[in-house]
């Protein structure tokens, strides 16, 4: 299992940190030019968002052009790279929250945005008597608000995408051959592709006991990692000048998931946590796992109450707490000292800080 050896690091604070998902991420089947192009893009949201701080603006703003930036990319799972529902649509979720009033805005199954996380800000600026819409309520709230908040209303079909098609079928696929045997596949996604053929970062699925390889002629077998799992979302976290804390997470969700499911992201507390006095997190991985751990409070919990430092906290969060149910994944998280930690108990996370002196560091294992 992977840990906190090989972190990214530079001279000074972090300003703002970035993940692209983690999962089982295969150094001999990710290429070159796969590997450069997931890092290049880590490279130029970390990039956006510190040209929001260095400019003197909010950690908020700085956190959410970072996710714009890898919701841009089909590489990731989130906005343009988002997996499809079971019924073939797309159903985006998202959240933001700022540490120095706890103040919070989250969309879950959206479907019309063309960056679900600036829907998620609108909630927050817009919608000051609540905190989460979701589905139609959501699109509506979008749609109403669009002009004045600056969103882009998009066709769903913009979310479409041929990689999203085939990983769907071949889910499907999967699933009828395992129903017959008496087992289910649970789409998992992981936040970008492993080659350069037009296949899916999305089709890797939690298969339980599937037994030997030839059991399945005619499907593709996706590769697994020990656990059988891949994951998709994307975030960041992030600092100011005037030391306030923001957090940011976006996903597509999981293939072949039942229309209306949603995952830790959108949920306060469980993949998206912000609070000056501790730390700013974001999370990906399985998301039910991360809503039943209250991992990104329990980060901020660690620090508050056992007083451990955000390095431990972010630690435990993950090796600890996640496993009690089994639950795979990772976590960002930054300080107002600009202290950051990376934990993940999987093969590998796409993940990238940038320093207070604009310095760059990324890394995928």
């Amino acid at each position: 299992m992977a840990n906190q050896k090989n972190q990214p690091s530079g001279k000074g604070c972090a300003v703002l940190v970035v993940h692209g998902g983690a999962g089982a991420i295969n150094r001999e089947k990710l290429t070159a030019s796969r590997e450069r192009q997931c890092l290049s893009t880590l490279e130029q949201a970390l990039r956006a968002g510190f040209k929001v701080i260095n400019d003197g603006g909010a950690s908020l703003d700085a956190v959410v052009a970072a996710v714009k930036v890898l919701e841009d990319a089909p590489v990731f799972n989130a906005g343009k790279g988002s997996c499809m529902t079971r019924n073939g649509k797309i159903e985006m979720d998202a959240a933001v929250m700022e540490g120095t009033k706890l103040a919070a805005g989250a969309v879950a199954s959206i479907t019309c945005v063309k960056n679900p996380v600036t829907a998620a800000r609108a909630v927050l600026q817009y919608c000051p008597h609540h905190v989460l819409l979701v589905g139609g309520g959501a699109d509506a709230f979008a749609r109403k608000i669009a002009e004045e908040a600056g969103l882009k209303i998009v066709d769903p079909s913009y979310f479409r995408t041929k990689n999203a098609e085939e990983t769907l079928k071949r889910f499907l696929e999967m699933e009828k051959v395992l129903k017959k045997k008496g087992k289910r596949p649970s789409g998992l996604t992981t936040g970008a592709g492993q080659g350069d053929e037009d296949k899916s970062p999305a089709e890797l699925m939690e298969l339980e006991d599937l037994g030997d390889i030839e059991d399945f002629p005619g499907i593709v077998m996706p590769e697994l990692d020990k656990t059988g799992k891949k994951y998709g979302t994307v975030g960041a976290v992030a600092v100011d000048r005037s030391g306030a804390l923001a957090a940011a997470t976006s996903t597509g969700g999981t293939v072949g998931k039942d229309p209306g499911r949603v995952g830790d992201s959108p949920i306060i507390g469980a993949g998206t946590f912000a609070d000056n006095e501790t730390c700013a997190v974001s999370a990906t991985g399985t998301g039910e796992h991360f809503i039943r751990n209250v991992i990104g409070h329990e980060v901020s919990a660690l620090i508050r109450y056992k007083g451990v430092s955000l390095q431990e906290a972010a630690r435990q969060a993950i090796f600890v707490n996640l496993a009690r149910t089994r639950g795979d994944g990772g976590i960002i998280a930054i300080n107002r000292a600009g202290e950051f930690a990376m934990h993940y108990n999987t093969l590998g996370m796409y993940r990238g800080v940038v320093f207070a002196d604009g310095s760059v560091a990324t890394a995928i294992f």
